[in-house]
């Protein structure tokens, strides 16, 4: 796609070229622009309107109060901002793409949502499209410091019709799950291609284990640069006290863990599934992407260590979770072909062999 210019730099200066490290296994990092624009409420532009069009409709000035971030600025959380990125896509009439969040940018509590011109929906392009993407961002936990090339999203391409990957069977679920190749446990599941997950609030079982941390309500702005923040001046650890169960109270950030040590094989990709209502008024993910590779053990061919961290919020009144209570599905869905290098293997992947892990922007606590 790059060489066929499908996907181009924004502009001709060297500063803005498609770096080697933003090509995943299954997806292509995207960069923020030189401005942010702050704007009053979340929009999409609609059919026939283009992004800055629709900007301008909503307020004549914007231009006026955009922020330079070329050498970096701060987005203050509680605020709703819209950056141009320095990707440009032109799709063929037969591939449609998505992007998601990358996982740091969800573990620090910073909504984002990919907007194109004409869109009438969020994270998703149509076939056909051709021209700038958008990103909108708003820092909810913490204000953030972003800069051009800083990168919060990924986008991913499926074809539409044509020549697809064969859908996995019956027969090949029960053959993944059999032999440990993406839990490693033997899961429940009704539906071929989707992994149910639960949560895990014990730890290791023993008193005072940490279980999760919760965000903290004032804190100092973040670095998205930086790698060497102490966790426990952001977050408040929560640990194993009595009973494997939490009380998720209403707007309140919390990172946790499944109880599962989950993997995707190189000939997949999986996708978190959003929250279903009817299993409570929570969320348990913003990012929820999983490039072939994540948690596989190329020795074994099964599921190794790496758990699924998830974002957790509650809404509306506060929210009673226990240990071992199913809380997401993970959909599973096959490669149009097996990708020469894997997550994790050889292209410095930060949350390969997870446990309870914070952003990458905070050291591990051994280091504290």
């Amino acid at each position: 796609m790059l060489s066929a210019g499908e996907i181009s730099p924004v502009g001709i200066l060297k500063e803005t070229e498609i770096l080697p490290d933003q090509i995943q296994p299954a997806s292509i990092d995207l960069r923020l622009g030189e401005y942010a624009y702050p704007v009053d409420a979340s929009f999409l532009p609609g059919k026939g309107t283009l992004v800055l069009e629709k900007m301008r409709e909503l307020d004549s000035s914007f231009e006026r109060f955009r922020i330079d971030i070329r050498n970096g600025a701060v987005l203050e959380k509680g605020r709703v901002y819209v950056i141009p990125l320095l990707e440009n896509i032109n799709l063929r009439s037969d591939v449609s793409a998505f992007a998601n969040p990358k996982s740091s940018t969800g573990r620090l509590d910073i909504l984002t949502r990919l907007i194109a011109d004409y869109a009438t929906r969020f994270d998703r392009v149509e076939e056909g499209y051709e021209g700038q993407l958008y990103i909108e961002v708003a820092p909810r936990s913490f204000s953030v410091v972003v800069r051009t090339g800083t990168r919060l999203n990924q986008l991913r391409f499926r074809r539409t019709r044509g020549e697809n990957p064969k859908p996995i069977t019956g027969a090949d679920w029960r053959t993944l799950l059999t032999e440990g190749q993406i839990a490693d446990c033997t899961a429940t599941t009704e539906k071929t291609g989707d992994l149910p997950f639960t949560i895990d609030l014990k730890g290791a079982g023993a008193d005072d284990a940490l279980i999760g941390w919760r965000a903290k309500k004032h804190a100092r702005r973040i670095d998205l640069e930086r790698r060497d923040y102490d966790p426990f001046d952001f977050w408040e650890p929560i640990r194993f006290h009595k009973e494997s169960s939490l009380i998720l109270d209403p707007d309140e950030f919390y990172i946790l863990m499944t109880k599962e040590a989950i993997a995707v094989p190189p000939e997949f990709a999986a996708e978190m599934l959003p929250y279903d209502t009817r299993a409570g008024e929570f969320r348990v993910h913003y990012a929820g992407f999983f490039d072939p590779g994540f948690g596989w053990d190329a020795h074994t061919r099964r599921a190794g260590s790496s758990r699924g961290v998830l974002e957790v919020r509650s809404h509306e009144v506060p929210f009673l979770l226990e240990h071992g209570q199913t809380v997401g599905w993970l959909r599973y869905e096959r490669m149009a072909e097996r990708p020469d290098i894997l997550y994790g293997n050889g292209i410095a992947s930060n949350y390969q062999g997870q446990q309870l892990r914070l952003a990458k922007q905070f050291r591990p606590l051994a280091t504290r």
